[in-house]
């Protein structure tokens, strides 16, 4: 009998330890995966580095850095060899390199490779108005140089009035959702000049351009001038002879015309800020000139005439009446998937001299495809003209998407080389909730918390993000 018992209380040992239900273990993550270094430095000039990657399951490798590329034929599974391009910058730039588990995305090691600045080149541009400011200088190639870091955001109209608030100073729809003002602030030059010139609102646009300038933020002026024949708006394209007018002497047309343009160089020529200093602008003249809604546009005029026009323009501005404080933009409509997009963008081109930024206004909304096309083409013709460039307007009215901005905005520009992306007004509308014309984000839109992430991108630049965008770099000449 206590045989039997201790054999029954064998086996119940036995059973209470598993035997019977036994699970087997979770299987060990066995990949192991070594690089030998997380930095790598280079020196500025074109040149062969390698990084020695031992791993015990199949990788790829991916570059995120448009200056680095493999050589896959010196390359080996445990010896991965790169080509650092020459950097012409007076800046230092970096670039990350992923080693990823070829099944699984999640699994990856990274190394971060640094190029040291061009201690021996001076990065030159060539600006319109060679008796420019130095201020306006200085903002032409911090407009160059900025595009190395990231890119500015933009509002127009933001510190004049939002959607439920008007001329109150210090105020902005931008800065009440993410807590900081716009890098760029856009204005319209029109009423200025044209004549609705007596406008009480010109005074409010003087005020908060000083209030921009004061933080060191970038002015950015369109303007939708009246047709100067016919009275009527700038979309009245009703006769072709408006530009014919204004380039012929003795014609009322350009008489009318002049007196405009005397009106925008008294402005500019007595837009001082806090130290005596005049305040440069980025000035969009004639914008959207590829369609032909206007009475400068497509429709109405001829190629010659145009660019005519704008040297016709530029020279009375520079030279006859001595505004110094310009930059002068184009900036066509780019607004779909183009076959021909730098084209596009060349289209009545006014001349190398004649032009300082290269502009584009782009109602992508959300056709993600057209924007990163057309960001990829401005970024080229800007590289072959070594002119900045940048989005001069953009947005989609009355837009409810609440991931407008990673998805639609942040996400094409990734990689690109450009400096600034303006978003159009948010229009003043009260208690009015049936106007919808608004292309950017304010308190209690949908956005909210997307656009605070865009802001949060290191790419994403805003007022306080910004250089000192009126003293010139070091390493830049300008001719």
């Amino acid at each position: 009998m206590n045989i039997v018992l201790s054999v029954l209380i064998a086996m119940s040992a036995i059973w209470s330890c598993g035997g019977g239900s036994k699970v087997d273990p979770a299987p060990k993550d066995t990949r192991s995966m070594t690089i030998g270094q997380d930095i790598v430095k280079v020196p500025y000039q074109e040149n062969k580095f390698s990084i020695q990657v031992s791993a015990n399951f199949e990788y790829t490798v991916s570059i995120e850095a448009d200056w680095i590329r493999e050589d896959e034929s010196a390359s080996t599974a445990f010896m991965r060899a790169f080509i650092a391009a020459g950097n012409e910058h007076a800046g230092e730039r970096s670039g990350v390199i992923r080693f990823t588990d070829k099944n699984d995305r999640y699994y990856s090691k990274s190394v971060t490779v640094t190029q040291e600045a061009n201690p021996v080149s001076k990065v030159t541009l060539h600006i319109v108005d060679k008796n420019a400011t130095e201020e306006t200088k200085a903002l032409f190639a911090n407009l160059w140089k900025i595009a190395d870091t990231g890119w500015m955001f933009g509002h127009h109209d933001d510190l004049w009035y939002g959607r439920y608030w008007y001329d109150e100073a210090g105020k902005s729809d931008t800065k009440a959702v993410c807590g900081d003002y716009p890098g760029v602030f856009s204005v319209d030059f029109a009423e200025i000049m044209d004549d609705r010139h007596g406008s009480s609102a010109n005074a409010i646009r003087r005020r908060v351009i000083l209030e921009a300038r004061e933080r060191g933020e970038v002015i950015l002026a369109c303007a939708h001038l009246n047709n100067p024949k016919t009275g009527n708006d700038s979309w009245d394209n009703s006769s072709n002879e408006v530009v014919r007018e204004i380039l012929t002497e003795g014609t009322s047309t350009r008489a009318k015309y002049l007196t405009w343009l005397d009106r925008c160089a008294d402005f500019a020529n007595n837009l001082y800020d806090s130290r005596g200093k005049l305040i440069p602008v980025i000035f969009r003249p004639y914008h959207e000139h590829t369609q032909g809604w206007s009475w400068w546009g497509s429709s109405c005029t001829t190629e010659s005439d145009f660019i005519s026009l704008w040297q016709f323009t530029v020279k009375y501005l520079r030279d006859t009446k001595g505004v110094h404080n310009f930059l002068y933009s184009v900036s066509p409509q780019m607004d779909a998937v183009y076959s021909n997009a730098k084209e596009r963008i060349l289209f009545r081109w006014p001349g190398d001299d004649w032009v300082d930024f290269i502009g584009m206004d782009c109602y992508h909304g959300t056709n993600d495809s057209a924007f990163s096309a057309n960001l990829k083409a401005i970024e080229e013709v800007s590289m072959d003209k070594k002119k900045p460039c940048g989005v001069t307007e953009d947005g989609k009215e009355s837009f409810t998407e609440t991931d407008f901005w990673t998805r639609h905005v942040l996400a094409p520009l990734a990689e690109r080389r450009i400096s600034l992306v303006t978003m159009w007004r948010n229009k003043y509308v009260g208690s009015n909730e049936s106007d919808k014309h608004y292309f950017s984000v304010y308190p209690g839109h949908p956005s909210e918390d997307n656009f605070r992430t865009m802001y949060d991108d290191p790419r994403s630049l805003f007022s306080k993000d910004l250089p000192d965008m009126y003293t010139i770099p070091a390493g830049y000449e300008i001719k």
